[in-house]
């Protein structure tokens, strides 16, 4: 039952933030939580596959594979925290690093979820979490974007339940005795109602694609994302919608075993290659940088439903750009968020010549560039390469002309904002900020670290983490 400490951890280092009086030393509790966090789920899977210790809930193949990817992720920031909070001591953080923690706890619950009403349970409780944490700039147009966040959200999340009692139903119709855990549903396979399932899986689809944000669900990324402290536009583009995505892996499961797979595979074959698309034309006109990040996180949710679509290559691929997308949407959040502070503005008639005024952000801001755009030798242009070439193995050469087509666009759209805020003369806003922020270690070392990460799962992908790929593939298809 260790694996219960991969939520108590964090829920527990919540509720003592909560209770915490000082405002200084709070912060604290981030990475300390953060490193326990990622002991404990590291630990884990270096010590072998076990039995999950409960139907409901465990540390199954699917969670092993990506919930170390969401600890770490969730370390850098929380490294990061500490001196972002001491920037904005204006600003009371007792409700910030509380429901930070605890969205980690709930994300960890929602990925070891083995039961449909848990996950959505645990799904839920994240987008509540996520709230406050949204508003902490405490102006009118991040509580603008709270609200969209939470009504879109907040259907989607709606149109998950009602997929979930259509799932049920599924299993009662086919004769079943409505137990909803993930391996009763696969094992009744065949016996669930195909109309029902069908229903459930547009239902589900919908529901976890708004929290993925896939097109055209993803209508509340651009002002959350851009809204956000860089610190949760990090975890909400590199945690959050792993955790929809994960869910909408184990549905598919469900769905496959009851004779539609071939049914949800096109589905997610046109709504990943959707929203590439869709991406990559807000890329190129898009003027704001960190709205530049979160049409770059629609385009890789959709890589990664492309991924998921093409058999089991093609998953265990997206296995690996769910690691890099962490990873590298982390580096540029945390250094995007430097350039906003010392800059004074977002957009690029109030920001140019970071270059000059804050050279160590600006190199890693590139450098993310690089590898968000899969340049070699960084991760995604491997993870990208192999469901490329999954999709030519599978007969789909088309789908995989478009997202080449779309990553070109996408490439075009993200180096022209880029290169414009990093280049040129300095604007006025930006030297008079300069005064106030310093590039201090401690804001430069997280992205920095996640950046070599990055880079060292493209150079040399840890063996380990290759099996635990393997072992979640052989979990959702029967040929990997």
């Amino acid at each position: 039952m260790k694996e219960l400490l991969l939520i108590l951890v964090p829920l527990g280092a919540a509720a003592g933030a909560a209770l915490w009086p000082d405002n200084r030393s709070r912060p604290w509790f981030l990475p300390a939580a953060g490193l326990a966090h990622v002991l404990l789920a590291f630990g884990l899977l270096a010590g072998g596959a076990e039995a999950p210790f409960h139907p409901w809930l465990g540390y199954d193949a699917l969670a092993r594979a990506v919930l170390p990817a969401v600890s770490l992720l969730f370390l850098a920031c929380a490294a990061y925290g500490v001196p972002y909070l001491r920037l904005r001591a204006e600003r009371p953080n007792r409700v910030f690093v509380a429901g930070l923690l605890a969205a980690l706890g709930l994300m960890s619950a929602a990925h070891m979820a083995r039961h449909l009403g848990l996950l959505w349970i645990a799904a839920e409780a994240v987008t509540l979490c996520s709230v406050p944490l949204l508003h902490f700039n405490n102006t009118p147009r991040a509580y603008e974007a709270t609200w969209k966040y939470l009504l879109v959200g907040g259907t989607g999340i709606a149109l998950s339940l009602l997929g979930s009692f259509c799932l049920g139903y599924a299993s009662l119709h086919g004769g079943g005795a409505g137990d909803l855990t993930f391996a009763a549903l696969m094992a009744q396979g065949a016996g669930l109602s195909r109309p029902w399932v069908l229903i459930a899986w547009v239902l589900l689809l919908a529901g976890y694609g708004t929290k993925m944000g896939l097109a055209p669900m993803h209508t509340w990324k651009p002002d959350a994302y851009g809204e956000a402290p860089g610190i949760v536009g990090a975890m909400l583009a590199g945690g959050v919608t792993t955790v929809a995505f994960i869910a909408l892996l184990r549905v598919r499961a469900v769905v496959s075993a009851a004779g539609a797979g071939p049914v949800a595979d096109r589905t997610l074959l046109a709504i990943g290659l959707f929203s590439v698309l869709v991406a990559a034309l807000f890329l190129l006109s898009t003027r704001d940088f960190k709205r530049m990040l979160a049409y770059s996180s629609v385009e890789h949710m959709g890589i990664l439903s492309l991924g998921a679509a093409l058999g089991g290559a093609g998953l265990w691929a997206a296995f690996f750009h769910v690691w890099n997308n962490s990873m590298t949407k982390g580096a540029l959040f945390l250094s995007a968020g430097n350039i906003r502070r010392a800059a004074g503005g977002r957009t690029l008639d109030e920001v140019s010549g970071m270059a000059a005024v804050t050279p160590r952000s600006a190199a890693l801001f590139m450098a993310g560039l690089l590898a968000v755009t899969a340049c070699p030798p960084f991760g995604p242009f491997f993870s990208e390469l192999l469901i490329l070439k999954s999709a030519f193995t599978t007969g789909q050469p088309g789908a995989a002309g478009v997202l080449l087509a779309c990553l070109l666009l996408a490439f075009c759209g993200l180096t022209r904002v880029v290169f414009a805020i990093l280049n040129g003369r300095p604007r006025r806003g930006a030297r008079q900020a300069d005064s106030r922020f310093r590039e201090t270690l401690a804001v430069i070392v997280p992205p920095a670290v996640l950046l070599l990460l990055a880079l060292g799962l493209g150079l040399a992908t840890p063996q380990f983490l290759r099996e635990s790929w393997t072992a979640a593939v052989s979990q959702l298809v029967s040929t990997p």
